[in-house]
């Protein structure tokens, strides 16, 4: 049997207790198991959860499995959750009803264990198959962290979150230092060693859950830290910069070290009305060139209200 950690998690929602036991006794054998009591328990679980599939009540007093549906399809972070409606209401007008919303299959009341168990693992399993390949295609495939195109993706909804929250938002672009040197001198397979070391350094320090580090192109990487102040992202930086040195990679060509080296520079805004999180972008991409300018090896950083370097 596995584990919690490696179950998926079915998050069941229902006003009836005695239909949470028997879907909860059928399917905790397999699956970590979420009970709600209500629509709104519901909603407010799925803040601090991240449930695989949620099987869903229609009829249920305040709020009804509808409006749940629809709630959860309005919002970017939750419109992927796939939903199976089970219910009473078992006429084609009901059933289309739920599918229109986003649902993605209707199981009716009274429904068959074995039929239940059948849909959910088919379900499950095309979910499962689903994430691999989404995460595949958002992976870089030399350093195995997120790639451009997952970075821009989360650029955007991290942008928007600390807007809401009102929560600054830093991000750096980090860059090896004389690369095209490197790999005239030690061989494409040296440099896509030395790559592979700069992701996983700058993958090791990213320790939050909203902390996202990317492969940007070439020898450039960038790093995402929301909710972070600018001394604070700087100091991480800095010692994203430092750990790398300390791997002490021959660079015999380098002018700045005899070890490789990365030059950084990044940016720490409030995200608003009327900016944009491709403005930050530009604005540590400038700094990144202040930092070569000075002399590469270093963190310049810059903030609504100072500019700093940390050498």
């Amino acid at each position: 049997m596995a584990s919690d950690k490696k179950k998926q998690t079915i998050l069941i929602v229902d006003d009836e207790r005695a239909n949470l036991i028997v879907l909860n006794d059928l399917l905790k054998a397999e699956y970590h198991v979420l009970p709600a009591k209500s629509g709104t328990q519901a909603l407010e679980r799925i803040k601090t959860e991240s449930p695989d599939l949620i099987l869903l009540d229609v009829n249920m007093p305040e709020m009804d499995g509808y409006e749940v549906c629809r709630r959860l399809k309005s919002q970017e972070w939750t419109r992927n959750i796939p939903i199976v409606f089970v219910t009473t209401l078992d006429s084609l007008e009901n059933e289309e009803k739920g599918l229109l919303l986003g649902a993605l299959d209707y199981i009716s009341k009274p429904f068959h264990p074995p039929i239940v168990k059948a849909r959910v693992k088919n379900i499950l399993t095309f979910v499962l198959h689903k994430k691999l390949l989404e995460e595949m295609a958002n992976l870089d495939g030399l350093t195995k962290i997120p790639n451009r195109r997952s970075f821009e993706e989360t650029l955007n909804v991290e942008w928007n979150r600390c807007m809401r929250t009102c929560d600054p938002f830093s991000l750096a672009m980090l860059d090896v230092d004389f690369f095209k040197l490197f790999n005239d001198t030690y061989g494409h397979s040296a440099g896509d060693d030395a790559l592979r070391a700069v992701g996983a350094i700058l993958f090791e320090n990213a320790k939050r859950s909203c902390d996202t580090v990317a492969r940007y192109g070439g020898e450039e990487f960038v790093l995402l830290l929301p909710g972070t102040e600018a001394e604070g992202a700087l100091t991480l930086t800095d010692k994203i910069r430092l750990s790398i040195k300390k791997l002490r990679i021959p660079h015999s060509h380098s002018s700045v070290c005899k070890y490789m080296t990365v030059s950084a520079g990044g940016a720490t805004q409030m995200p608003k009305a009327g900016r944009s999180p491709i403005d930050l972008l530009k604005c540590a991409d400038n700094m990144l060139y202040k930092a070569k300018k000075q002399g590469r090896n270093i963190v310049v950083w810059h903030s609504s209200t100072d500019e700093a370097a940390k050498e």
